[in-house]
């Protein structure tokens, strides 16, 4: 079998071919894709507990701790104690990061938009319905 005729290479090179799209336009606007994804997870109005940010994007917490650090570097958010429980850090965004988050919500709409425009809606259904069963065939240990 050839690597292009299997799954995860198929996986794997859309993936990285939508990440270098974003990176570009996430470059152009002084952030990366990752600072993107975290901006549109924190919810402006309560706060986002970081403890809940990793999970959300598939990241270790190391991972999201160093990016972290360079948003709040860049202004792009701040860190808040909770008042009920001190070990609690909630994230916000900045004004600079509500517009970076616009940013990145627009690019993402944009990306979705083209693609449902080009691949007729019954494809992409079908793409969603296999997505989800090889997801939980892998969550539910049926491969290995």
């Amino acid at each position: 079998m050839k690597p292009e005729e299997t799954v995860d290479y198929n996986v794997k090179v859309c993936w990285h071919a939508i990440s270098r799209m974003y990176n570009t336009e996430a470059a152009k606007n002084d952030i990366t894709t990752s600072i993107g994804f975290v901006l549109l997870n924190i919810n402006q109005e309560t706060g986002t507990p970081a403890t809940k940010i990793a999970p959300l994007l598939g990241l270790e917490a190391r991972s999201l701790t160093r990016i972290l650090k360079s948003m709040e570097e860049k202004g792009l958010i701040y860190k808040v104690s909770d008042d009920k429980d001190k070990r609690l850090v909630r994230i916000f965004l900045t004004e600079l990061g509500l517009e970076k988050k616009e940013v990145s919500r627009r690019t993402v709409l944009h990306f979705n938009h083209k693609v449902q425009e080009a691949i007729p809606q019954e494809e992409l259904n079908t793409f969603f319905r296999v997505s989800e069963r090889i997801i939980n065939m892998i969550e539910n240990k049926e491969i290995f």
